[in-house]
C-alpha cells in the first residue's frame, strides 16, 4: 500500500474526547494481538534503517529510487511525525510512516505502509492502521489521508471497506513514473482517501464490523454498470445513467501489467475516464464490493 502527499485535509474537529481515544487504543491493541505482533512507534536509527530495508524488499525499486531513507525518517520523527513498526519477536513484519499536514496539524498524511510477504494474511496492515489511528487521536488529529492505486482491488477493499475511509479525489499520474516492482513504468493514478477517525462508520470498522456492499444486489435494484470486464478481461464502458453506479477493476492488475501491459494500460485509461469523471462531476464513492466494484452515488439535483 504505497501512499502519497497531503493536499490539506477536510473539516477539522479538535479536542477528541478521552472515551474515543480509549476506544481507539483498545481496538488497536486487539488488532495487534489478533495478528500476533507488537506495534510500536520507532525513533532509533537501527529501527528506522530496518524500516527502509523492509520497504525496499516490498517495492523492489530501481537503483537510486528508495521509497524513503533512514535519514528522512529520523528527521521526520524528530519533528514529531509518525513512524511505527509491527514486530513478531525481533522480526519487523510491517511498517507505516506519516507526516502532519496543514493547517496546524489538522491532519496526518500516511505516506507509505507495507507488510512483508512473511506477514501476509495475518491482519498486520489492519493492526498498523489502527495503531496509527489511536496515535493520531492522542494528538487531537481527527483525520488521516493517504493515496492508493484505484486499480488494485485488494487495496480498494482494505481502504474503503475494512477501514471505512472515503475517496476524496482522483489524481491522474500523481507521482509520475516510479520504476519499481509494483508500479512498473506506467502512469501512477491515485485516489486520495480520507479517514474520518471519529465517524460512526470508522468506529464500527475498527471494531471489526465494516459495512459491506453487494454489487449484484445493487444491479438487481437498478444500479448502472459504467465499467466492467469483457470476455477477454479488458475494460468495457457502459452508461452511468442511474443514481447508483458500479465501476469494476480487474482481479489482479499487477499480474495483468506483467502479462499484458497493453491491457493494463487500457484499464488505467478506462478507470481514469469513468471513475475519475464521476468524482470530478460531484459523485461520491460510498463503498467497495470485494468482488471488484466501486459503488458510486451520483449527486442528486434538487
Amino acid at each position: 500500500m504505497r501512499t502519497g502527499q497531503d493536499r490539506g485535509v477536510t473539516e477539522v474537529v479538535t479536542n477528541t474526547a478521552p472515551p474515543l481515544r480509549d476506544e481507539a487504543a483498545a481496538a488497536a491493541t486487539a488488532a495487534a494481538t489478533a495478528s500476533g505482533v507488537e506495534v510500536r512507534t520507532l525513533a532509533e536509527v537501527a529501527d528506522l534503517t530496518a524500516v527502509t530495508r523492509l520497504f525496499e524488499s516490498i517495492w523492489r525499486p530501481a537503483p537510486g529510487n528508495q521509497p524513503v531513507t533512514s535519514e528522512l525518517l529520523r528527521a521526520m520523527v524528530s519533528a514529531g511525525n509518525y513512524v511505527a513498526g509491527a514486530f513478531d519477536g525481533p522480526e519487523l513484519l510491517g511498517a507505516c510512516f506519516g507526516f502532519f499536514g496543514g493547517p496546524a496539524k489538522g491532519g496526518l498524511h500516511s505516506h507509505i505502509a507495507g507488510v512483508a510477504t512473511a506477514g501476509h494474511g495475518r491482519g498486520i496492515g489492519f493492526a498498523l492502521k489502527l495503531h496509527q489511528r489511536a496515535w493520531a487521536l492522542r494528538q487531537d488529529v481527527p483525520v488521516i489521508s493517504w493515496t492508493f492505486d484505484p486499480l488494485v482491488r485488494r487495496n480498494a477493499h482494505f481502504n474503503l471497506t475494512k477501514l471505512a475511509a472515503r475517496p476524496e479525489q482522483y489524481l491522474p499520474d500523481f507521482y509520475g513514473p516510479m520504476h519499481d516492482g509494483i508500479n512498473g513504468a506506467g502512469d501512477t493514478d491515485r485516489i486520495m482517501a480520507v479517514w474520518d477517525l471519529a465517524s460512526p462508520a470508522v468506529r464500527s470498522a475498527a471494531e471489526g464490523s465494516p459495512a459491506p456492499f453487494d454489487a449484484a444486489a445493487l444491479r438487481r435494484q437498478g444500479a448502472a454498470v459504467a465499467l466492467a470486464a469483457d470476455a477477454g478481461g479488458g475494460p468495457v464502458t457502459g452508461p452511468a445513467d442511474a443514481p447508483v453506479v458500479l465501476v469494476a477493476v480487474p482481479a489482479d492488475i499487477e499480474a495483468l501489467r506483467r502479462a499484458d501491459p497493453g491491457r493494463g494500460r487500457a484499464w488505467r485509461v478506462a478507470l481514469r475516464e469513468v471513475l475519475g469523471g464521476l468524482l470530478a462531476g460531484g459523485a461520491s464513492v460510498i463503498g467497495f464490493d470485494r468482488a471488484g466494484w466501486y459503488v458510486v452515488a451520483k449527486e442528486q439535483s434538487s
